[in-house]
């Protein structure tokens, strides 16, 4: 045995043991199965991936208590994640998504995703992961697709799915709506601008969007403003004079400004509410392209935060504005990819109808036939879950799965609106009625597309039919291009992974664990799917991990420097040193501060495995001068030990420590099982029992040493799912270099 443990030096080698082996994939015995997270497949490891250990710890553990453990891996295309990070490639190279029809976009993100593959798994590999690599599913196989549009399919059918004009978070920059989960609130001061109108004067921070102004609001309790309520008032504005109506509704603050507000339903999600319950016109005075369009009049063609400079400069040179509030601090929907501001917008979107399918949900998580941990997780689902409203799932990207929708052409072709790439390279944009009209080729269109807008049309809407292939009965077709939300096909995770005769024995499958940020983006869509399409839950415990932090607390972010590189600090130190450290003195479902120090603790700890192994070992293999009876066997014999008692007694703290464990490992509290045997390998095993019976061992009393070595061994298996490579380095010594200790148990 080695003076010293390497861990650079063997772990790679341990590894490919397993895997020569077949010890990754499950073996016989009860069922115990987990699906991985999907990480994007073009993703490489960065400090949150760590805890992806708490799976790799769960596997491991019931392997060793006898289950047929199956961990199956899989990658996720992540398609408006992935789209951003080739749309920031292209940049760089002086270009756009707009350079490029939809189909050679999305070839080309694809071949993007496959160069940039692979990184992951071989990270996932260097730190130990007993995953059955050979099941690996990415979100965009022909099985997944197959699936998404199975599940789609028979929602529209089942009426689940509609299609509207509905406010949405949009994203100009990047170009596709965003779900209320998907952005982030920032707290900013900007300009609070008091403007005239009429007899009035309101406060907005927003005058650029005034030309989308359709009613002005009062609240109805408000006596100062009783008598105008119902009137239409004349209002000077910056395209002339014009008229507009005063309403009552609740949502007005008569404490905000002056308690008038105008109404704004095309831009505003609280004006947009406001104007279904009065029946509001609805003005759209803001592109897709974050530019003012027509109704603007000279402020056309301007974008946002231009159009709402010049419009400030030209109500102050009419005199129309009051008076300015410099400091006035408000929360701003921003992006939570590239940080800029989201307008709202209304945009012709896939919406699921959550009311129905969100029951079966709630009642499993209230009666736990589904269980979270920690318990204060199912408080939050069932928050989230009863304020849950529909689900806008079309996103306006290239990169995903195709909604599998097409639209008539024929008696339509001024209702479709499109963009595309003709032959000879230009861009174009207008109604395939236009182009059509001046030469082109509906397949000419279709071959360039980039992409569709139909606008809702209530009187006589666009027809569409849902189908994997384009129709043929004599009509012309043009399909879809928006995709699925990555979370709509993602969130049939558990419907896609499993074999099909796998579902009557791994199905539920047993733990989900995940972060508890996507407990509302992913863990809630996952049931409710399964529910749905297989009248099942998904799985029977749900584990939330813990948020990877820096040492102060923070958030690791590249801004603030405090990035910490785990595959840094695995060549350093061991892949089991960065394990420990994830785990160590961690409380579930809270914040894992990660900092060098503590992986250097770790790493002193399996230096303290090793050497205690080393002193057992080199005690069995000592030969020394026998004297008298013991010479003539030539052989090592139970000499009698002063320390009988103390034997008993580390037999009997040893059982106390192993019923413990398990109990813990069970209940998955896995920092407090790790602790267990840190606190009694090091603290009592080493410190204490091997030093009181050192003399014994070395004079050669059986006894104390084999008892030793049964505990040493014992207590190696029960770190094993936390440390795997020092553990099965150290059983190698003991029982030969082809044992392993995943093939014995507990």
């Amino acid at each position: 045995m080695d003076s010293k443990y390497q861990p650079q030096q063997i772990e790679e080698k341990i590894y490919k043991g397993w895997e020569e082996k077949e010890l990754l994939e499950p073996k016989t015995g009860k069922p115990f199965t987990i699906l991985m997270p999907p990480p994007n497949a073009n993703a490489s490891l960065h400090a949150g991936h760590g805890m992806y250990t708490v799976e790799d710890i769960m596997i491991r553990y019931k392997r060793l208590m006898g289950f047929s453990s199956l961990w199956i891996p899989g990658t996720d295309h992540a398609g408006f994640e992935t789209q951003f990070v080739y749309e920031k490639h292209l940049a760089k190279q002086r270009k756009s998504r707009f350079d490029f029809s939809r189909k050679e976009l999305y070839n080309n993100v694809y071949q993007f995703v496959k160069d940039n593959s692979g990184l992951i798994y071989s990270q996932f590999k260097k730190l130990g992961f007993l995953a059955d690599w050979k099941r690996s599913v990415f979100t965009l196989d022909d099985h997944v697709l197959k699936t998404v549009l199975e599940t789609f399919t028979k929602m529209e059918k089942e009426e689940h799915v509609y299609k509207d004009e509905y406010i949405v978070n949009y994203c100009t920059h990047d170009g596709t709506s965003l779900s209320e989960l998907e952005t982030l609130y920032v707290e900013r001061k900007d300009p609070l601008y008091y403007i005239k109108y009429g007899p009035f004067v309101l406060a907005t921070v927003r005058p650029e969007t005034k030309f989308g102004d359709t009613a002005l609001a009062v609240h109805p309790k408000d006596k100062r403003y009783k008598k105008w309520i119902g009137r239409k008032i004349e209002v000077e504005g910056l395209l002339g004079k014009f008229k507009i109506k005063v309403i009552t509704d609740e949502m007005v603050d008569m404490k905000f400004g002056t308690g008038v507000v105008k109404i704004t339903p095309a831009h505003d999600p609280n004006d947009f509410e406001a104007g279904k319950r009065h029946g509001l016109e609805v003005k759209r005075v803001i592109n897709l392209d974050g530019r003012l369009n027509e109704l603007a009049g000279p402020y056309a063609g301007m974008k946002v935060k231009q159009a709402r400079e010049r419009v400030v400069k030209d109500l102050n040179e009419k005199k129309l504005i009051d008076h300015t509030d410099d400091n006035y601090v408000h929360s701003v929907t921003v992006c939570y990819k590239c940080g800029r501001d989201l307008e709202p917008m209304i945009v012709p979107n896939w919406f699921i109808k959550v009311k129905d399918l969100k029951k079966p949900v709630i009642e499993a998580v209230e009666k736990e036939k589904i269980k979270f941990f920690p318990k204060r997780f199912k408080k939050q689902i069932l928050q989230w879950l009863k304020a849950m409203h529909d689900w806008p799932i079309s996103r306006q990207i290239v990169w995903g799965i195709r909604i599998p929708v097409w639209y008539q052409v024929n008696g339509n072709e001024k209702k479709i609106w499109l963009s595309f790439i003709d032959s000879k390279g230009q861009f174009k944009k207008g109604t395939v009625g236009q182009y059509l009209e001046n030469g082109y080729t509906l397949d000419e269109i279709k071959k360039g597309l980039q992409q569709i807008t139909i606008p809702i049309y209530k009187d006589k809407p666009v027809k569409y039919i849902v189908s994997k292939e384009e129709p043929i009965n004599g009509q012309d077709w043009i399909q879809e291009t928006d995709t699925f939300d990555t979370w709509f096909s993602s969130g049939q995770w558990p419907l896609v992974t499993l074999k099909d005769d796998e579902y009557k024995t791994r199905f539920p499958t047993d733990v989900m664990g995940t972060l508890s940020d996507i407990l509302p983006f992913w863990v809630s869509r996952m049931i409710m799917f399964s529910l749905y399409v297989k009248k099942e839950i998904p799985f029977k415990d749900v584990y939330l991990w813990s948020k990877v932090v820096d040492s102060k607390g923070q958030k690791m972010s590249k801004s603030k420097g405090n990035v910490i590189n785990p595959v840094d600090l695995v060549n350093k130190y061991g892949a089991d040193a960065f394990r420990a450290s994830l785990i160590f003195g961690t409380s579930p479902g809270g914040n894992v501060p990660l900092a060098e120090e503590k992986v250097l603790g770790m790493r002193n700890f399996m230096n303290k495995i090793w050497n205690i192994g080393r002193f057992i070992w080199m005690n069995k293999k000592v030969t020394r001068p026998l004297q008298g009876k013991q010479a003539q066997g030539h052989k090592r014999v139970m000499v009698s030990s002063t320390n009988h008692d103390k034997v008993q007694q580390l037999q009997k703290e040893f059982n106390a420590e192993k019923k413990k464990y398990l109990k813990a490992m069970d209940s998955y509290h896995f920092s407090q099982a790790l602790g267990l045997v840190y606190e009694f390998l090091w603290h009592r095993f080493a410190d204490y029992y091997i030093e009181q019976l050192k003399q014994d061992v070395i004079n050669g009393n059986i006894e104390a040493w084999k008892t030793l070595e049964e505990i040493y061994l014992e207590n190696l298996k029960m770190l094993h799912p936390f440390i795997p490579f020092v553990t099965e380095a150290g059983w190698k010594v003991f029982k030969g270099e082809n044992n392993s200790i995943l093939t014995t148990s507990f």
